[in-house]
């Protein structure tokens, strides 16, 4: 194999190695109701009151959301979307 085939090879290898691996390494997230400061959400609350980030008023509004590592919510203390909807209700009720 000449100089020229051989690092064509390399190259290629690496970028599909590269490409591959790239969602393997990208993390899973979750949407985590209830442990956004004010100021620090990431969208649009389950009242619909406002649709950007960074547009909550108070701290730990059970509305409000931000991404974490998936599976590490609960330990925060935060709610998924089903259990903030309840909490929402709840507290009409």
């Amino acid at each position: 194999m000449n100089q020229r085939a051989l690092i064509a090879a390399a190259a290629a290898t690496l970028l599909s190695t590269t490409f591959l691996a790239t969602p393997a390494m990208a993390q899973a997230k979750e949407k985590c109701y209830g442990i956004a400061k004010a100021g620090q959400n990431d969208c649009a609350n389950l009242a619909g009151t406002h649709s950007c980030a960074g547009q909550s008023k108070v701290d730990n509004d059970k509305g409000e959301w931000k991404y974490v590592a998936a599976g590490t919510c609960a330990s925060m203390k935060g709610m998924t979307a089903d259990q903030a909807k309840k909490a929402a209700m709840d507290k009409k009720s």
